[in-house]
């Protein structure tokens, strides 16, 4: 393991990009949350780096990362992380991403698949109402001064190749956060990277919402009969999103490292399924969407299906009585069915 993280810069996008390397191993590229630095990701870094080649970013306006004449959006500080991955010449690497930084790297997965082996994303959300409405509303208040002598600021000015610019990213964080958006579920449901989703349950992001995302990507299954889906979702006890200190998703770094490492040096799942495991007979006029919930879910073939009711194939999100329909009669057809069940 390298002692001494590596500080570098990347032209990538029109930007000055500030990362870090540390550690040795399969590259995973870590990404921060609002108004944040590498530094103060907190243990996560270095512990990640005990087995593995961390990159950390410092995104757009963020700590070493002058800011340029551009808003912040999460497509193009996507773009600029998957500029990065291809300027140090990496085929793929995995993807950590906390907060914002998850949102970035949601959308690397979605925008630029090519690049991500696997993901794991921290209190993020893919809509904006995925956020606790009180919380959305206290963002309109948010000034500089709220963060006067906060370690978030002294951060900033400590590394900021110009400090005076604060302001200027609290307002532009600002927009960002004001901004309604809903990426489509269908982008959610493309994402092939495995995905492990980690949230508190007690954070900024509702709970419901990190239910609903996992579904997306085939969780939410009876994985007794179904397998195990290839995405994960750990709800960490008795976590906040940020405040007070030591109750935040990042202060829960023992839990994280115990975690993380494993989902990312699992086998990917093509590596652990013979090609016959792989070859899928699902009816051909199948539409995408339920297609990729079913397959997401694990079940490639129409044998899997007959050890579930039509209850619960329904409740896989994409599932609906066309498909259903379409699934029955291919069944019919070799004297099968689904399981009894209401």
């Amino acid at each position: 393991m390298n002692d001494k993280p590596k500080g570098n810069y990347a032209e990538v996008n029109g930007l000055e990009m500030y990362y870090e390397i540390h550690g040795a191993g399969e590259p995973l590229v870590v990404l921060h949350g609002a108004y944040m630095t590498v530094g103060t990701m907190g243990l996560i870094v270095p512990g990640l780096a005990e087995t593995r080649q961390v990159i950390a970013v410092e995104l757009q306006g963020h700590g070493r990362t002058a800011d340029i004449d551009r808003p912040l959006t999460y497509e193009q500080m996507a773009d600029d992380v998957a500029a990065l991955i291809g300027h140090l010449g990496l085929e793929r690497a995995d993807i950590f991403g906390y907060s914002m930084g998850g949102g970035v790297a949601l959308q690397v997965a979605i925008r630029h698949p090519e690049v991500v082996r696997k993901l794991v994303v921290a209190s993020v959300s893919y809509t904006s109402d995925g956020m606790h409405p009180e919380l959305l509303a206290m963002i309109p208040t948010i000034t500089p001064e709220v963060f006067a002598g906060s370690p978030i600021e002294e951060a900033y000015l400590r590394v900021a190749p110009n400090p005076e610019d604060f302001p200027t990213l609290v307002a532009k964080l600002k927009q960002l956060d004001m901004q309604p958006y809903a990426w489509p579920p269908e982008d959610i449901q493309g994402i092939s990277a495995p995905t492990l989703f980690i949230i508190g349950d007690s954070d900024a992001i509702r709970l419901d919402h990190a239910v609903e995302m996992f579904r997306l990507l085939g969780g939410g299954v009876p994985g007794d009969l179904a397998g195990l889906p290839k995405s994960q979702l750990a709800v960490l006890p008795g976590t906040t999103h940020f405040f007070p200190p030591g109750s935040a998703v990042l202060d829960r770094a023992e839990l994280l490292l115990a975690m993380i490492p494993p989902f990312l040096d699992a086998p990917m799942p093509e590596e652990g399924e013979s090609s016959d495991e792989q070859e899928s007979d699902l009816p051909g006029e199948l539409a995408g969407p339920a297609r990729r919930a079913l397959t997401g879910a694990g079940y490639v073939r129409l044998e899997q299906l007959t050890r579930l009711s039509e209850a619960e194939v329904l409740k896989l999100h994409g599932m609906g009585p066309k498909a259903l329909d379409q699934i029955r009669r291919a069944l019919a057809a070799r004297g099968q069915s689904f399981a009894e069940g209401s």
